[in-house]
């Protein structure tokens, strides 16, 4: 066995040399001598060849595998692997112009004012004053198109919320109708019979935010030559976008096809579709939001679809004797949609020279009547001195608890 030691120590060292150049051949003596190993020298030399040749090629897939994943966790030079620029615009376009998206988030501005427009008397002109401009306002922003959107803004003591479907527009909010309309008491019937009721209004009322929705106009006004800079591998909500930034807005678009628009936050002193300051977020594509026009609506321009809203038009105290029946004449200048409870008349009988109430009485209007017509009430004053009666003074007011 110690004869044998040397050659295979040195067949072992030769197989580096021979694996870096395989034209090479081992043991060669000046230009035609050769030397060739025993016979059984020669077998362990394949042997171990191929045990060697397995090994290198083992460790070199080995390698590669590393190679690969050390790859996978660092970013690739030059910008490989990573989206172009182009492709991130026309990915977050397209989500703009698909079949439906969410956009939520807030904004600063004077809010929204739309007008509603009554058949009668009633006065929209001079409403309450507008809140400031630098009121901080959220939106809620469902569009499925063609043409529907369900829109809740809310500010400040104030909300309202806007159906589109059809070309026509539907809105709910007490407090902003209040606001838009009249403070004379026709004006403030209005109101309080429409409740909370949803109105019908015109589509074109409704504040149009082209900049922010429609896809083409988005990329004109923030995406395209308004971009300076670009930054990758940054988080929306947990998820990995690119910023591209300009002087109008921070844009962020999902890092993954389709590259869907995620967020954009306008900068300051920006103002876009008059608003300033907003900060929005979209998500919720290509979903269904079943937006459908409400039921039982209010047309102002047709007071009939109201609930009742009684106006006293005389008072008969020809029966004020013992006891004392007094009436009303009564106008409605409403509908006969179903309202909260029956429309109420209270009667007041005060005292002419000290202005003391002597008593009240009250009755429902029933059966209703429809727009514009006429009804009488009639009420019974109970435990009245005829004496006092007759030198005082009765008067007579409808209360129409209109729609929840």
């Amino acid at each position: 066995m110690t004869r044998y030691s040397r050659p295979k120590i040195r067949v072992v060292l030769g197989l580096d040399r021979w694996e870096e150049d395989a034209c090479d051949e081992p043991f060669t003596l000046g230009v035609t001598g050769r030397i060739l190993p025993p016979l059984h020298q020669l077998t362990t030399l394949i042997s171990l060849r191929g045990v060697q040749r397995s090994y290198s090629l083992a460790a070199r897939a080995a390698a590669g595998a590393a190679v690969l994943i050390a790859l996978a966790a660092c970013d690739l030079p030059f910008g490989l692997g990573t989206p172009s620029t182009r492709a991130l615009e026309g990915g977050a376009e397209a989500s703009l112009r698909g079949s439906s998206f969410e956009m939520t988030g807030t904004y600063t501005g004077a809010g929204v004012s739309l007008p509603v427009h009554a058949a009668s008397g009633a006065r929209t002109g001079s409403p309450a004053p507008a809140p400031a401009s630098d009121t901080t306002w959220t939106i809620d922003l469902q569009l499925s198109r063609p043409g529907a959107q369900h829109i809740t803004v809310s500010g400040t003591n104030l909300k309202v919320e806007v159906v589109v479907v059809g070309g026509a527009a539907y809105f709910r909010g007490h407090q902003f109708l209040a606001d838009h309309m009249g403070t004379d008491p026709l004006s403030q019937d209005l109101v309080k019979a429409a409740g909370n009721a949803w109105w019908k209004g015109s589509a074109g009322e409704v504040p149009q935010l082209q900049d922010l929705t429609d896809g083409a106009t988005f990329r004109a006004t923030f995406l395209g030559p308004a971009v300076t800079q670009r930054t990758d591998h940054v988080t929306v909500d947990g998820i990995d976008a690119v910023e591209l930034s300009g002087p109008r807005a921070d844009v962020f678009i999902a890092a993954q096809a389709p590259y869907t628009m995620m967020r954009v936050h306008m900068n300051k002193k920006v103002v876009i579709d008059g608003i300033s300051d907003g900060d929005f977020r979209y998500g919720n594509f290509d979903k269904d939001f079943g937006v459908a026009a409400p039921k039982d609506v209010i047309d102002f321009s047709n007071l009939s679809t109201l609930p009742p809203i009684y106006t006293v038009v005389s008072v008969d105290t020809s029966g004020c004797l013992s006891p004392c029946v007094v009436s009303a004449l009564l106008k409605n200048l409403g509908g006969m949609t179903a309202a909260v409870a029956k429309s109420t008349v209270t009667f007041t009988l005060t005292d002419s020279v000290s202005k003391r109430v002597l008593g009240t009485c009250s009755t429902q209007v029933s059966p209703d009547v429809g727009y514009n017509a006429t009804t009488t009430v009639t009420c019974t004053f109970a435990n009245l001195d005829i004496q006092q009666a007759n030198a005082a003074t009765v008067t007579a007011a409808a209360d129409n608890p209109g729609r929840a």
